[in-house]
């Protein structure tokens, strides 16, 4: 069976590349044009949301620069600490629906340092994959179509973060504590 798999996993991308042209000239689609017309409209779109990244990180960079993180992560650890969750994956609940690259290499720091096995290597790559990098979301694609008002989107997004950790944290309690 692994075998199997391993074949189609070899084969489904230069299959898919392959069929798409071939089917999309069959229906008389124009390829090369359709695929042009794309790719600027792709381009027009990363040149709008540019200011709102460039907005977004320099917003991370003060405030991890400015102590502000460490001044948090500080008040809210005892608290953390006394409902049993370990005091070293609460940066990841700060980093992590701020930037996807920054929560990664701080989940890969805790790994390397106190192991996968660890409940905090489990719950951090746990985190990981139940919460998603939120500002960046709203950012990027509230900003390519224009949306001023995210005032909602923010909310419910901190909020499904807050509770993809707490979520994390328990299950990792329970599974493996």
């Amino acid at each position: 069976m692994l075998s199997v798999i391993t074949a189609i996993s070899s084969w489904a991308i230069p299959v898919v590349l392959v069929f798409i042209p071939l089917y999309a000239s069959y229906k008389k689609v124009p390829v090369y044009e359709s695929f042009v017309d794309g790719a600027k409209d792709g381009f027009d779109t990363a040149v709008r949301i540019i200011p709102h990244l460039v907005g977004m990180m320099v917003a991370i960079s003060i405030f991890r620069s400015s102590g502000m993180m460490d001044f948090l992560i500080g008040f809210v650890r005892p608290l953390f600490e006394q409902l049993g969750v370990p005091g070293e994956v609460l940066p990841l609940a700060i980093l992590r629906p701020i930037t996807g690259a920054g929560s990664l290499a701080f989940t890969t720091e805790l790994i390397k340092q106190f192991g996968p096995d660890s409940m905090i290597g489990r719950i951090a790559s746990t985190v990981q994959g139940s919460t998603d990098t939120t500002l960046y979301v709203l950012t990027v694609y509230f900003g390519a179509i224009g949306i001023r008002k995210a005032g909602y989107a923010l909310k419910v997004g901190l909020f499904s973060d807050l509770v993809g950790f707490a979520a994390a944290v328990i299950v990792c309690m329970f599974v493996f504590g």
